[in-house]
């Protein structure tokens, strides 16, 4: 355990791979690149406060504690510099922390982030209240459309096992998701970006970052074919392909 009762692990030796998972699932959504990417890099997957087995402190559910945690994580293992990699969510921590701190970054990996949510027309005030109302229903109704048609149920209700068991007030990232819109800083990003995205994403269309590639400098995008939201579950093997490609 760590700092906010962080829950993390550490595996592996070489350059350091920090990954980001999305809005109220775990670090375990990372499983399929574990064995790949632990040959020959340092691995940490942490599960951000609220989610998974960290602690679901009431306090402290926005992107800038969330990237003071996470700064936080690679101060007390005292790694200097790591590349991050975000899934949704993820990637807007990512994007935050290596606008604010690109000394620590080496790369930002956006998968399926970061979205202008408001400007794309996702009802984020209507799903933060059937959440509160009914939060099951919600996310039966809901998390589906992250994942491609096709997608194996258990894929699907496993996914919704982990956000039952995250903490309620994660909500807050949804309505803060109100107001955000990274376009506006973009342009001034120090660290290389490279947005893999899933072509079939309901939930952050495709061209959320085709915009955001054409505001970084360098910024590289891959799409992985037949993949909704989630690739790296979705589509491992070429979901891997791609990292390994963008490292």
């Amino acid at each position: 355990m760590f700092h906010q009762d962080l829950y993390y692990e550490d595996q592996g030796s070489g350059p350091v791979l920090l990954f980001l998972h999305g809005w109220g699932t775990s670090s375990r959504v990372w499983n399929a690149q574990l064995p790949e990417f632990v040959r020959d890099h340092r691995v940490l997957t942490v599960d951000w406060r609220g989610c998974g087995r960290s602690g679901h402190p009431a306090g402290g559910n926005d992107t800038a504690t969330v990237v003071a945690d996470t700064l936080g994580l690679l101060d007390a293992l005292e790694i200097g510099q790591a590349v991050l990699i975000g899934s949704s969510i993820g990637a807007t921590f990512a994007t935050e922390l290596a606008l604010d701190h690109p000394d620590r970054v080496t790369r930002v990996v956006a998968v399926d982030g970061p979205s202008y949510w408001p400007s794309t027309g996702m009802p984020l005030e209507k799903l933060a209240s059937g959440l509160r109302d009914d939060r099951a229903a919600t996310l039966d109704g809901w998390v589906p459309n992250w994942y491609a048609p096709g997608t194996s149920p258990a894929l699907i209700d496993w996914t919704v096992r982990q956000i039952l068991d995250a903490g309620p007030y994660i909500d807050a990232h949804i309505l803060e998701a109100g107001t955000y819109d990274p376009r506006p800083s973009l342009p001034s990003l120090k660290v290389p970006v490279s947005y893999v995205h899933g072509e079939l994403d309901a939930e952050i269309p495709l061209e959320v970052p085709e915009t955001c590639a054409s505001l970084v400098p360098d910024a590289t995008l891959t799409v992985v074919r037949g993949s909704g939201h989630m690739p790296q579950q979705e589509r491992p093997a070429e979901f891997n392909a791609a990292l390994r490609a963008v490292l």
